[in-house]
């Protein structure tokens, strides 16, 4: 049976005897577990922790029902690679989730996963495609989850919101969260929600878009999205019996150090991190711990709530015994944080951190040093002059690395794919193609010499993606001329100066990055529909074959295929592969669209006229498809009405 009590339980035992143990455990006294994370929140806008903006009221409320840890400490400014460490309770270096797009491994034992063995029905609501598993950006992040709610995908055209493809507003996640807990009635339950509202680009709806800072709103809009969740909790009287526990992945820099955003340095703006936990009935309400901890403490603190035994895998400490009645501070957990992302995006040098005593120590080409009591914004470098302090703690971290780092002999994770990158540059993320790093991840430039080419790279991909080609433009070209090699800034220009309809540039700045990553799907794409735009099909045609054949299900590049074709006379394989596009979506327009125009110049009409009564009806303002139809009917003989729709192709043209 489960006890309710606390207790700290750290067993000897391999695996398969832990699996064991846990297996046989009874439900009936488990509390219900709903676990928060809001993505990229900084701890000083929490009212709880301080803050006097007034942002947080409804985790104000609960973090004082609750024990709330003022000092929390992540392991990455990373969304999946935080994750990673919050369910595993392992460092980066162990879980190998060093990245977006890196598997969870399979045989690592994660919290939803055990208590899913452990009798527990499980589901998480997620708000963005960074931390979709089906979308290959999160892989293994499903495991344990009965339910995992997600379903993300890339935009498929400018005038689709990223709310509706790429991410999810935090209501919207919350009542999904809510239409599961009606629907499901089981109990004990472990819910996440992830709520992804404070990343960038900075765009909460009204009435939170009023903030002078866009950040605060959307910090402001996902308490309130909260606020609807434990509302219903407490009107199901599910809330007074639940465990929740709230915190977030990472921070935002928000200019601190020059970083405009998160990902590169390892300064508290980023790795400081809200965390409390409310117990059932309110136990231990008020109370505030002060000692140093880190996110790789939840995943153990949760299962000795529940006296469940901790797989031998577990790196983190429980925190039961800074939570009890009595308990004296303890002494600081050192806190090891780490970046790979400066090194695997730009090439750079990695960053590793320590936080331990009163000092925050960097490991970078340049180290810095830092007196956390009398320096907090790591202000003043004192690596230079305490050398011998600097190079104590520079052992200690490398010390403490490598004996954290064993998992499966220390596999590399592999790069990424085309396919991810271009859901990363969606996000306003860059991903590396590889040339130019060095084996080893601290070696490099130093991110503090280069931290502008990202802030720059971050703002022009996000205008791509927002459609904001113009206000782009300059922007990738300035990271290209400073940083070439970087292929996310390649592609990128390339894409904004195509959609500028600057065909020539484009096609050279496309060709560069196809030069740094030649197996790139979507940068062949783009890179052939510049080519077919200056009237080069045949030189197009390669690219979209290969397009077309490493995406067989993806409508636009058969029918992109399909369209150089008809133009270089390959027309009985034109109308193949248009009728597949069709077969694949049936109001797919241009097919429509060209397929009967084909038709109908071979005087097929009454062949033809079925596809372009679609295409017509799919855009009905669309004047090509009106025009097509008055010649088909004219073949027809139907002058009428060919006259008629002609009549309408003219006035649409006029508009």
């Amino acid at each position: 049976m489960v006890n309710s009590s606390f207790a700290f339980m750290r067993p000897s035992s391999l695996l398969g005897l832990f699996l064991l143990a846990i297996s046989s455990l009874a439900r009936a006294e488990a509390p219900n577990i709903i676990l928060i994370t809001v993505d990229t929140t900084r701890a000083d806008r929490m009212g709880f922790l301080g803050s006097t903006r007034g942002l947080t009221p409804n985790l104000d409320v609960i973090a004082k029902q609750g024990v709330v840890f003022e000092q929390t400490f992540s392991q990455a400014p990373l969304t999946p690679v935080s994750h990673a460490t919050i369910f595993t309770g392992t460092y980066p270096q162990f879980h190998t989730v060093s990245d977006f797009g890196h598997p969870l491994p399979p045989l690592l034992p994660s919290l939803p996963e055990i208590l899913q063995k452990s009798g527990y029905h499980t589901a998480a609501f997620i708000s963005s495609l960074v931390l979709d598993p089906k979308a290959n950006m999160a892989p293994g992040f499903d495991r344990g989850f009965d339910t995992f709610d997600a379903g993300f995908h890339q935009k498929r055209g400018p005038d689709e919101s990223r709310y509706d493809s790429i991410e999810r507003r935090g209501s919207d996640v919350v009542a999904h969260a809510i239409t599961w807990l009606k629907q499901n009635h089981r109990f004990p339950f472990f819910i996440w929600i992830h709520l992804y509202d404070p990343h960038a680009p900075y765009d909460p709806p009204a009435p939170y878009n009023k903030y002078k800072d866009r950040y605060d709103g959307e910090i402001a809009y996902a308490d309130a999205s909260l606020g609807k969740l434990f509302t219903y909790l407490r009107s199901r009287g599910i809330y007074d019996r639940a465990m929740i526990a709230m915190m977030s992945d990472h921070g935002e820099s928000l200019g601190a150090h020059g970083e405009s955003m998160h990902g590169i340095f390892l300064y508290d703006e980023t790795i400081h991190v809200p965390l409390f936990f409310k117990m059932p009935g309110a136990v231990l309400a008020g109370r505030r711990v002060r000692s140093q901890v880190r996110l790789v403490d939840v995943a153990p603190t949760v299962l000795s709530m529940l006296n469940l035994p901790l797989p031998p895998t577990f790196q983190g400490e429980s925190l039961v015994p800074l939570m009890k009645p009595g308990a004296r501070s303890a002494a600081d957990l050192p806190a090891y944080s780490e970046t790979d992302y400066p090194h695997r995006a730009f090439g750079w040098s990695a960053i590793r951190s320590l936080r331990t005593g009163k000092y925050l120590f960097i490991r970078a080409p340049q180290r810095e040093l830092y007196d956390g009591v009398k320096d907090r914004n790591s202000e003043h470098n004192l690596a230079t002059g305490s050398p011998a302090v600097a190079g104590v703690l520079q052992s200690q971290l490398d010390e403490f690395h490598e004996r954290t780092t064993s998992y499966h002999g220390k596999p590399q994770p592999a790069p990424l794919d085309s396919e991810q990158g271009e859901k990363l540059a969606a996000l306003g993320y860059a991903s590396g193609s590889g040339v130019g790093q060095s084996v080893d991840p601290m070696i490099g430039a130093d991110p503090k010499d280069k931290i502008q080419i990202s802030n720059v790279l971050h703002e022009g991909m996000i205008a791509v993606e927002d459609g904001k080609y113009r206000e782009a433009i300059p922007m990738l070209q300035h990271v290209v001329q400073e940083s070439p090699l970087i292929s996310a800034a390649q592609m990128q220009l390339g894409v904004a100066l195509a959609r500028m309809k600057r065909f020539p540039e484009a096609i050279v700045t496309l060709r560069e990055a196809l030069k740094l990553l030649p197996d790139s799907t979507p940068t062949q794409y783009e890179l052939a529909l510049a080519l077919f735009e200056t009237g080069a099909w045949e030189e197009s045609a390669p690219y979209f074959e290969s397009v077309a054949k490493k995406r067989p299900k993806w409508p636009d590049a058969q029918y992109s295929l399909a369209s150089v074709y008809a133009r270089t006379r390959r027309i009985p394989e034109a109308l193949d592969l248009l009728q597949k596009v069709i077969e694949m979506n049936r109001e797919h327009f241009r097919a429509n669209l060209l397929l009967g125009r084909i038709l109908t110049l071979q005087k097929r009409p009454e062949e033809a006229l079925p596809f372009l009564k679609q295409a017509a009806a799919t855009e009905p303002d669309n004047f090509e498809g009106h025009a097509f139809l008055a010649d088909a009917y004219e073949q027809l003989g139907d002058s009428q009405t060919a006259d008629a729709e002609r009549a309408r192709s003219d006035s649409l043209k006029r508009r």
